[in-house]
C-alpha cells in the first residue's frame, strides 16, 4: 500500500519483512499501531498505509545498527523532519523516527520512542499512567513481539480516526477482564469520563 505525504511516499514493509529487520536487536521491540491489535485478534481485517515499531528511548541508538546504510529521519515538533544523525541522542520531545533504504526511496518503517521509569512503561500524554514494563507487550503464536492493545487503543482513544474505531470495536472481544478495567481508567484519565470508548467499556 503507498500513500502520498508532504515528506515522500509511504510504501511500507510487510509485517514478516519488518520482523526480520529487527530480529538481530537485543533490546526490546514491539510491533505496534493496527499490526499490534491485528496480532492481538489472531488475523487480518484492515490494510496499512505504515508499519510501526516502539522502542524505549535508552535503547533508540541499538535501531540505527541495524541499518547502518539507511537513512533515518527524526520528527521534530510539531512536524518537521530532519536527518538523526548517527549516535545522536534525540531530546525527548522526538517520539517518532522515519526509516527508508536511501534517498529517493519510500519510507518504510516507522520508529516510536516510548520513556521508562523505575522499571514502569510511563505514558507520554499523561505520566500518572504507568504499566510495569513486563506488561507492555505480549508474543504472538509466531514469536512476534507486540504492544498490548490495551496500551495501544489508549493511545488511539484521542483520535478516534475510522481505522481506529474499527481496531476499537474489533479488539474488543479478545481484552480480559483486567485489560478492560486498565483502559477504562486510563481513557478516563486521559480524556475523561465522557469519553465514548470509555463510557462501552463501563457498559461491558
Amino acid at each position: 500500500m503507498r500513500t502520498e505525504t508532504p515528506w515522500g511516499p509511504w510504501e511500507p514493509m510487510s509485517l514478516a519483512d519488518t520482523v526480520g529487520l529487527l530480529s538481530p536487536l537485543r533490546t526490546p521491540w514491539w510491533i505496534a499501531g493496527g499490526y499490534a491489535v491485528e496480532l492481538a485478534v489472531g488475523h487480518a481485517y484492515r490494510d496499512h498505509g505504515d508499519i510501526d515499531v516502539l522502542l524505549l528511548r535508552h535503547h533508540q541508538l541499538a535501531v540505527q545498527r541495524i541499518l547502518p546504510d539507511g537513512q533515518w529521519w527524526a520528527a521534530d515538533p510539531p512536524g518537521t523532519l530532519r536527518p538523526w544523525l548517527p549516535g545522536e541522542i534525540l531530546s525527548s520531545q522526538v517520539h517518532d523516527i522515519w526509516c527508508r533504504p536511501g534517498a529517493g526511496e519510500p519510507w518504510r518503517v516507522q520508529f516510536m520512542l516510548d520513556d521508562a521509569e523505575d522499571g514502569d512503561w510511563v505514558f507520554r500524554r499523561d505520566p500518572r499512567i504507568r504499566l510495569p514494563l513486563e506488561r507492555l507487550g505480549k508474543v504472538s503464536e509466531d514469536g512476534v513481539p507486540y504492544l498490548a492493545p490495551e496500551v495501544q487503543l489508549l493511545y488511539k482513544s484521542r483520535s478516534r480516526r475510522p481505522k481506529d474505531e474499527q481496531d476499537f470495536e474489533t479488539a474488543l472481544p479478545v481484552l480480559g477482564d483486567d485489560q478492560r478495567a486498565w483502559l477504562t481508567e486510563t481513557i478516563t484519565l486521559a480524556e475523561g469520563a465522557d469519553h465514548p470508548w470509555a463510557a462501552r467499556l463501563r457498559a461491558g
